[in-house]
C-alpha cells in the first residue's frame, strides 16, 4: 500500500485510501459518472479490409459487450475495472486462454491483490517485460504479461500508472473527509457553538454538577460530552469557545472541495451537482456532452483500446473500436438534421446509409438500404427529387429516334 500511494495520512489528519476516498459524494459521483458512461459504450470488432474495414462477426464481441465470464456481466466488469483505473491507478484482468490461445474469459482483479514484477534482462537495451501475481484467498499464480489485461491510468511508466487519489486529490479529498465529520458532529449536536460560563459569586461543587446536568438535558446532543459547558466563577458571562457555521465557512468550504475534486478526475462540476460554477465545456446539453466525451473520456478510451487490441488479437487484422456515438448525441431536432444530412440530398454530400443510420437506432435493416446517396439518381430540377426511372434513359432515345 505505501508503494502505490505513499503514506496515506493527509495533512488534514484524514487517512485518505480508495475506501475512504469513495465516501466523499464528490469522488463518488466522478467515479460512477466516468465508470458508468464507459461501460454503456458499445465495443465493436471490426475487420481491416484493403480499401477500408468493415465490421466483423467474432466471438470476443459476446466477451466485451455482454459476458466477461460467469460472474461477471460485462457492464459490471468495465464498471469495477475503471473504477480502480480512477482509484488506485491501474485496471487489471486475467485473461483466461484455451489451448488454440483464444480468449474464452476476461477475470477482473482487485488491483491490491496483484504483484507486479519487472522479469530480469541481460542488458538495459534489452525490451521490459513484466510478469504479474495474482492472489486470494484460495492462492496464487504467476503469468506473463501477454495474459494480462493492464489498463493503465495517467502517467504509466511501464509497471503502474499514477492514482487520481493520490497525486490530483489527495489533500482536497482528505479536506473533505474531515469537513464531512466536523459538519455531521456539528449539527447532530443541535448546530450550538461551545460555551463558557462565568459567576460573580463561588458555585460549590454540587451546585456545578446540577448547573451542567440541567444544561446538557436541555442543550446537549448526541456528542453530550461536547455540549458540557465550562463553568468559571467570579463574574456571570456566556463567552463562543468556537465558531458557528457561517464563520467557519463550513458551507462554502465544502462547496469548494466538490469543484476541486472535480477538477482533479477532469469532470465538469455541474455533470456531479455543483450548478454554481459555468461550465467551460460550453453552452447546452450537447456541447457539455461532446465536451465530456473528447476531454474527460477520450484518453482513458484510448488507452483502453490500444490495451485490448495488443492483448486480445494475434494479428493486427482485427481491432476493437467504441461507439461514442450515443454520448455525443443531441436533441431530437439536432439528430434529424444531422442524419438528413449525412443520409444526402440535393445540396449535400450523403457519408451514410439508410441501414447504417437504422443500426445506430437499433433498428432492423430494410432492403435496398445499403447504397450511398447519389446525385446522378436524381433530377437536375432544382427541387425535384424523384429518383429517375430506369427506363428513362432509354425511353428519351427512342423518343429522339423517333423525331
Amino acid at each position: 500500500m505505501f508503494e502505490i500511494f505513499g503514506n496515506p495520512t493527509t495533512a488534514s489528519g484524514a487517512v485518505v485510501t480508495p475506501d475512504s476516498a469513495m465516501r466523499v459524494s464528490a469522488v463518488f459521483s466522478c467515479v460512477s459518472l466516468i465508470a458508468g458512461a464507459i461501460s454503456q459504450l458499445p465495443l465493436h470488432v471490426y475487420e481491416r479490409t484493403e480499401e477500408s474495414r468493415k465490421r466483423a462477426d467474432h466471438d470476443y464481441w459476446w466477451l466485451l459487450n455482454e459476458q466477461m465470464s460467469s460472474a461477471w456481466p460485462t457492464a459490471a466488469a468495465w464498471e469495477y475495472l475503471v473504477a480502480q483505473v480512477l482509484l488506485r491507478g491501474d485496471g487489471i484482468a486475467y485473461l483466461k486462454r484455451n489451448r488454440a490461445g483464444q480468449v474464452t474469459a476476461i477475470l477482473p482483479w482487485p488491483r491490491n491483490q496483484v504483484q507486479i514484477l519487472e522479469q530480469e534482462r541481460n542488458s538495459p537495451r534489452d525490451e521490459r517485460r513484466l510478469q504479474y501475481t495474482f492472489s486470494d484467498k484460495e492462492g496464487y499464480f504467476t503469468v506473463d504479461q501477454a495474459d494480462v489485461l493492464h489498463l493503465p491510468g495517467f502517467g504509466f511508466n511501464g509497471i503502474h500508472s499514477m492514482s487520481v487519489i493520490q497525486w490530483g486529490a489527495r489533500n482536497g479529498i482528505g479536506i473533505a473527509l474531515q469537513g464531512d465529520e466536523h459538519a455531521g458532529k456539528f449539527f447532530s449536536e443541535g448546530g450550538k457553538p461551545e460555551v463558557a460560563i462565568t459567576t460573580t459569586g463561588k458555585m460549590t461543587t454540587g451546585q456545578q454538577d446540577e448547573f451542567r446536568d440541567a444544561w446538557v438535558k436541555k442543550y446537549g446532543g448526541n456528542q453530550g460530552n461536547r455540549r458540557i459547558p465550562l463553568i468559571l466563577t467570579q463574574g456571570l458571562d456566556v463567552k463562543e469557545l468556537t465558531m458557528s457555521a457561517v464563520d467557519q465557512q463550513l458551507l462554502e468550504s465544502r462547496q469548494w472541495q466538490v469543484i476541486d475534486v472535480a477538477r482533479a478526475f477532469g469532470v465538469p462540476p455541474h455533470m456531479i451537482g455543483e450548478t454554481t460554477k459555468a461550465s467551460s465545456f460550453g453552452s447546452g446539453i450537447e456541447q457539455m456532452s461532446i465536451g465530456f466525451v473528447k476531454h474527460t473520456l477520450g484518453p482513458h478510451l484510448k488507452r483502453f483500446r490500444d490495451e485490448l487490441n495488443r492483448k486480445l488479437f494475434l494479428t493486427s487484422r482485427f481491432f476493437v473500436e467504441h461507439n461514442v456515438d450515443g454520448l455525443m448525441a443531441g436533441d431530437s431536432k439536432a439528430q434529424g438534421e444531422y442524419f438528413g444530412k449525412a443520409l444526402g440530398g440535393p445540396g449535400t454530400q450523403g457519408w451514410m446509409t439508410i441501414n447504417e443510420v437504422r443500426r445506430m437506432k437499433n433498428l432492423p435493416p430494410v432492403e435496398g438500404g445499403d447504397r450511398l446517396y447519389n446525385p446522378t439518381d436524381y433530377q437536375a430540377r432544382p427541387g425535384d427529387t424523384t429518383k429517375k426511372d430506369e427506363n428513362d434513359d432509354d425511353s428519351e432515345a427512342a423518343a429522339a429516334g423517333e423525331e
